[in-house]
């Protein structure tokens, strides 16, 4: 697809079987970004990239446990088990990624004191990654999202890819949700469509 980038959302370890905040399956969207990479002249990546101090870390947070949520520098933070450590094993795209077909990557979650769900903007909307530049600069108006998770990353991305103006699509098969509540997935796809998103299958594409 010429007029529009794969979005690759956090298909890192940590996030997969195995990992220190895995979500169910997550492995099984790699088979599936792997397909669609090659239907795309442009694919990104992004990567959840937290210093160690990173205040959505429980154990950074004393008194609180995993899954709590507290207030911080105004916003409502979710505390998480400690992963994708700048440098760590955690942090490293799942080893059967194609990483070789990925044309940029965007690092998030690197400021300590703010988390980033999103690929365009930390959870305040108060700092850019530079993602909707880049996309911007090379005549971009669509995108195509898949990866970990359905209901926080990929959900905020694609939010935000809406606001921001582009046609914006998510692969449901090249998903999975962390579904802290059962239902969190079908809410985030309902939240999604209701804001413009296109939820299609990869056999769409």
């Amino acid at each position: 697809m010429k007029d529009a980038a794969l979005l690759l959302i956090d298909i890192q370890n940590d996030f997969c079987p195995g990992g220190a905040l895995a979500v169910a399956e997550g492995d099984q969207v790699v088979p599936v970004a792997n397909t669609l990479m090659e239907r795309f002249n442009l694919v990104i990546a992004t990567q959840d990239w937290h210093p160690a101090n990173h205040a959505s870390f429980a154990t950074n947070q004393p008194g609180h446990s995993v899954g709590d949520v507290i207030d911080f520098n105004g916003l409502k933070q979710i505390l998480w088990p400690v992963h994708c450590v700048q440098g760590s094993a955690g942090a490293a795209f799942h080893p059967n990624l194609n990483t070789a077909g990925i044309h940029k990557i965007f690092t998030k979650g690197t400021d300590p004191k703010v988390d980033s769900y999103s690929g365009f903007f930390d959870n305040g909307h108060r700092v850019d990654t530079g993602l909707n530049d880049f996309l911007g600069g090379r005549g971009i108006r669509k995108v195509v999202l898949c990866g970990l998770a359905l209901d926080y990353c990929v959900m905020y991305s694609a939010l935000d890819a809406a606001s921001l103006g582009y046609e914006t699509h998510v692969v449901r098969d090249a998903c999975r949700a962390v579904n802290l509540q059962p239902d969190d997935g079908d809410q985030a796809v309902k939240k999604m469509h209701d804001a413009g998103v296109r939820i299609l299958f990869s056999d769409a594409i």
